[in-house]
């Protein structure tokens, strides 16, 4: 049974966005509705979300800021000192969320918990959570955590079948965070979705982000053109019918995973 969720419903990801195009991209989030923002040291845009959120004049209880810990910092010099560098290109004295970005294989995943429980006491972050955790780690990391793992962000779309690990991270009270939700634009042109999405008037992006919805999981999505924003954003005046879902299910394929670097990831459960 799934705790209520820490988390807004959706969320807008900043993967992949240069600094002109998180500038253009956020205000038009934020005319859509969006008011969670995901971000990371990797991603190269901290400064640029916190310069465009401090731009629309929006008042900080009223958005939601997601930044992970890259692993290169995770050690004992840099893990804390990567967060506060992040508090300072986000101009703000706290995050929503903080996650460490992948497992690695440099560091316990205990160290990694508690250093996030250190931040977290330190006032740096309402809520922690971690990213591309298997379904093992991700137990462990329930376990040792002082505070709730709030989520466990991984790869989520309709080719590839998450359900062992959402099985089990939904039992332990962790709903998932899904990113590559279009596949890398393998959904919008796939013609099931699209069919799916003519019978409720959306079209197959809308259609992916509820499945990840009503899967009981939280969907990132991105987009580099600001007029598909409010689109991504219109995902619940509609609902799939369970052949729907199964039909969505049923795209899943073997080799569907999209991103395991062999330096960081896990085992990817089966």
């Amino acid at each position: 049974m799934l705790m209520d969720s820490l988390l807004p419903p959706i969320g807008f990801g900043l993967d992949e966005l240069d600094d002109r195009q998180v500038a253009r991209l956020i205000p038009a989030a934020w005319q859509a509705g969006f008011r969670a923002f995901d971000t990371a040291q990797l991603y190269g845009n901290e400064a640029a979300l916190g310069r465009a959120l401090s731009d629309i004049g929006m008042a900080r209880d009223a958005v939601f800021v997601t930044t992970k810990v890259m692993n290169r910092y995770f050690s004992e010099t840099h893990f804390l000192a990567s967060v506060e560098q992040s508090l300072d290109r986000l101009a703000l004295d706290h995050v929503d969320l903080l996650l460490v970005h992948w497992p690695g294989h440099g560091m316990p995943i205990e160290r990694q918990i508690e250093l996030l429980n250190e931040a977290r006491a330190r006032g740096w972050t309402r809520h922690i959570g971690v990213s591309n955790y298997n379904a093992t780690q991700l137990a462990r990391a329930v376990e040792v955590s002082e505070a709730p793992i709030a989520t466990n962000q991984v790869e989520i779309h309709p080719y590839l079948d998450q359900s062992t690990l959402r099985q089990r991270a939904h039992a332990l009270g962790v709903p998932l965070t899904g990113f590559f939700v279009m596949a890398m634009g393998a959904v919008p042109r796939d013609p099931l979705l699209a069919r799916i999405g003519s019978a409720h008037g959306k079209n197959a992006a809308q259609v992916v982000l509820r499945w990840v919805h009503q899967k009981g999981d939280v969907p990132l999505t991105r987009t580099t053109r600001p007029e598909r924003v409010a689109e991504n954003a219109a995902i619940f005046d509609f609902a799939l019918s369970d052949e729907e879902m199964a039909m969505i299910d049923g795209l899943a394929r073997p080799q569907g995973r999209i991103l395991s670097p062999a330096n960081l990831a896990p085992t990817w459960d089966r």
